[in-house]
């Protein structure tokens, strides 16, 4: 294998689906061939002095990453010669880019000058929030043209790249993110610990996620009214942050089913796992917001290892993570009743609860574990050339 050098942004500590994704995947790597630049973060220091990876701490974040800017063109400025210095001083043979967008761009101007080359992860939402832009797609055609490998997220994100940027299909692969089945491993029901979550004995849906529009907290809310006919005290628990939620608090109170919903933050690890492990139901119900999508759904392979039955939206990824039908179900999340009709015949049948979560651990085990998913990686990153 060759000295590698994974640039991404998101990479722990910092919470996200992709930079889980790059952990588990490089942390099974050979040690001395792997050095990462990550983006800055707070317990990054931390963080980095338990970490067997060999990790530099860059500025990777800017309120521009188009050219047209003073502010773009002085973050590529820096980023380059940031990135052109470990380069050298690792002897670094071939870069990984966490995003096209803005670690692919940067790679590709090391590329062009140092003449490494690089592979590109693409998650799905990160090529079509740049095809809204002209000046963004100018620069991840470059990003994608001048990759080695295009690794995509899901089936999904490899139409998009295929379809709408028209890469070639020959450098273009499909590695789905997965989760540690050793980790994430269902749990009896524990009514102590779900006194601690504050849920007690009541039904309980959870999404875990950042609070955006395109996650859908939203319309689950709006569907309570008439889950909460059927079941009174159902309790939505809307695990994470984010700007949506002064809104999500607000649409609960207008709809007189705020003691139904509880906003759930700062969460340890171990507090985390309990919430798929106590749950009765789990819910991903995402839709597409302009060209905003669900490139995978990692928390849905999280909740499916802890055996847990999964509802998704039906846009983007979000299929690829189940087996329909069985493990879990696509609905649409556009409107708030075929969500409540899913939701409610699910909480009315235990037994088929609990039929789809240990099919759903077994699709876990046999298809999404880490260990699986990080050889295929391997073999990918050992075919550059």
């Amino acid at each position: 294998m060759k000295k590698t050098l994974l640039l991404s942004e998101i990479f722990p500590p910092v919470k996200g689906g992709s930079g889980r994704w790059f952990w588990e995947v490089y942390n099974r790597l050979p040690r001395e061939k792997v050095v990462v630049a990550a983006g800055q973060a707070n317990n990054a220091a931390d963080f980095d002095a338990n970490s067997p990876l060999k990790t530099y701490r860059l500025s990777l974040s800017s309120l521009s990453w188009g050219l047209r800017s003073l502010i773009g063109l002085k973050f590529y400025w820096k980023a380059y010669w940031q990135v052109r210095k470990l380069v050298k001083e690792e002897s670094i043979e071939v870069i990984h880019c966490g995003r096209c967008l803005p670690e692919g761009f940067i790679a590709y101007l090391i590329k062009k000058t140092m003449g490494i080359p690089y592979i590109c992860y693409i998650h799905g939402e990160d090529v079509e929030t740049a095809a809204t832009s002209r000046e963004l797609t100018w620069i991840v055609h470059r990003a994608l043209a001048g990759a080695e490998k295009l690794v995509c997220n899901s089936k999904n994100t490899a139409d998009i790249v295929l379809n709408t940027w028209q890469a070639e299909p020959n450098k273009t692969h499909v590695v789905h993110p997965g989760v540690d089945a050793n980790y994430f491993v269902p749990a009896e029901t524990d009514l102590a610990v779900r006194e601690r979550l504050g849920w007690g004995e009541r039904p309980v849906i959870i999404t875990v996620g950042r609070l955006q529009l395109r996650k859908g907290q939203d319309m689950l809310i709006r569907s309570l009214p008439e889950i909460k006919a059927r079941f009174p005290d159902v309790l939505y628990a809307v695990i994470g942050e984010g700007e949506e939620k002064p809104n999500l608090v607000k649409l609960a109170q207008e709809l007189g089913v705020a003691e139904n919903v509880a906003m759930m933050s700062e969460l340890s690890d171990e507090q985390m796992l309990q919430c798929y492990q106590q749950c009765d139901l789990f819910v991903l119900p995402n839709r597409t917001i302009g060209c905003d999508i669900e490139g995978f759904g990692m928390v849905l392979v999280e909740a499916q290892a802890c055996a847990k039955p999964v509802i998704a939206g039906d846009s983007g990824g979000t299929a690829e993570t189940m087996v329909i039908g069985k493990s879990g179900f696509v609905v649409d999340c556009t409107r708030p009743e075929p969500l409540a009709k899913e939701i409610t015949e699910l909480l009315e049948n235990r037994e088929k609860r609990e039929n789809m979560g240990n099919l759903g651990r077994q699709h876990v085990e046999s298809s999404l574990d880490w260990s699986q998913l990080a050889e295929q990686a391997r073999q990918l990153m050992l075919s550059v050339k």
